[in-house]
């Protein structure tokens, strides 16, 4: 299937584009111009978790450390003391 569709085939193709998009992204278009993007909710939901992430000050803190090989780590078992 293709991965963008014009309103009017997204339109009379609706629950197969649904389906197709639970696999990846479909784009809509108006007069050739993309207008939408149709997703999952898991896929939503991670990059909203995303966001979460690159806008927290500590966390992108913790990843450049890591990625400098500097991270600090710890056994899971030290949350069991929190």
């Amino acid at each position: 299937m293709p991965d963008t569709y014009t309103i009017k085939t997204a339109q009379q193709k609706f629950s197969s584009v649904v389906q197709e998009a639970c696999d990846h992204p479909v784009t809509i278009t108006k007069q050739g111009k993309a207008v939408a993007v149709m997703m999952s909710m898991e896929r939503l939901e991670s990059i909203a978790e995303t966001m979460e992430i690159l806008a927290d000050p500590k966390a992108m803190d913790a990843i450049r450390k890591h990625r400098e090989g500097r991270g600090v780590y710890h056994e899971v078992s030290v949350l069991d003391h929190l």
